[in-house]
């Protein structure tokens, strides 16, 4: 029996690379005999890509900020059970483009709601299940949204202020500082190669200690 696999969180605000660096990691990690799939939230599931489009959607109406945590939650919940689960169980390696971190930032942070509201949120949806290992692409957020801007038409959270994001970045170090035996932070700044340059040390230090687990795993 295949021995629990890797669950590692991609987080950043917007415009970092992170979609980018993520079929990087993929790639790398699959090219070096790891069975890896990627996903991300919110999504990930049938269920989960609609609340995604109901969260993304512009609309005239404001999403309290509330309901925008529920929602999150209700698909993590739906991505938990069906999906992230069964695929560490299988021992495969999970790749997420977001988790409960970005909650903490966006809703937490952005917006303000209280921390031991989406800590209790967290413990009723996921149990113990918590990240290996998380990434954290970091950039001005200038820089950040002047990338995603060039993308094309903005969706809801992206036509936030830059105070919005600021405080968003800001949550993310704070919580990278506290939480550094999981946090990796990169510099998503430099230029791509670079970025991908310490990607792959990270990998490589990844599959390392992946191969010590294995050998003492029941």
């Amino acid at each position: 029996m295949s021995s629990r696999g890797l669950f590692i969180t991609v987080e950043g605000v917007e415009g970092v690379g992170k979609s980018t660096n993520l079929d990087f990691l993929e790639a790398f990690l699959g090219g070096n005999g790891v069975d890896v799939v990627v996903t991300r939230e919110p999504g990930g599931t049938g269920l989960g890509e609609e609340v995604r489009s109901l969260l993304l959607a512009v609309r005239e109406q404001p999403v309290a900020p509330l309901t925008e945590l529920l929602l999150l939650f209700a698909a993590r919940a739906q991505h938990i059970q069906t999906f992230i689960e069964p695929a560490l169980a299988a021992g495969k390696w999970v790749l997420c483009d977001r988790f409960t971190d970005a909650t903490y930032a966006y809703q937490g942070g952005g917006r303000g709601l209280d921390t031991e509201l989406i800590r209790t949120l967290e413990d009723l949806v996921q149990g113990d299940l918590r990240p290996d290992y998380t990434v954290l692409l970091d950039v001005d957020v200038t820089t950040g949204l002047t990338r995603a801007r060039g993308r094309g038409e903005l969706d809801r959270i992206e036509r936030e202020t830059v105070d919005f994001f600021e405080r968003v970045r800001a949550r993310y170090l704070e919580m990278a500082e506290t939480a550094s035996g999981r946090y990796h932070v990169v510099d998503a700044g430099q230029p791509l190669e670079d970025v991908q340059r310490h990607l792959e040390k990270l990998g490589r230090e990844l599959l390392a200690c992946w191969g010590v687990r294995r050998q003492v795993a029941p």
